[in-house]
């Protein structure tokens, strides 16, 4: 009898923990989304000033395009099964970070000129 209270405490407890810790999930998701935004908005910064023009990744599939942004900004964005967001980079000066899995698949932008992301539809 005592088990099955203790049983029925810690589902009481779980049902109550367990809705609040989804936001949080989503909060810490944009969270990186927006923190890897602001390192390809610097490394890119760089690019430009080395090369004289904005950097635009020539790669066609997700994980390549993470490829090509590692190698040619020097960075290193995480690649793998593990990644929740694919990359890009477009030669008007914008980054686009795009979840691709999860129950909201949502893209952040960023332009080189910009300070906080945006989850608009265009790049501002």
């Amino acid at each position: 009898m005592e088990i099955l209270a203790v049983i029925i405490i810690i589902g009481i407890l779980a049902a109550i923990t367990l809705p609040n810790l989804v936001p949080v999930q989503e909060k810490a998701l944009d969270k990186e989304a927006s923190a890897s935004l602001k390192l390809i908005q610097d490394a890119e910064r760089f690019y430009k000033l080395e090369t004289g023009s904005y950097y635009f990744s020539s790669a066609t599939t997700p994980v390549t395009v993470i490829d090509d942004i590692n190698q040619n900004l020097k960075l290193s964005l995480p690649k793998g099964d593990y990644r929740k967001w694919n990359y890009s980079c477009s030669s008007n000066g914008c980054a686009d970070a795009t979840r691709y899995s999860g129950p909201d698949a949502r893209t952040w932008r960023l332009r080189v000129d910009e300070n906080e992301p945006t989850s608009s539809a265009v790049c501002p």
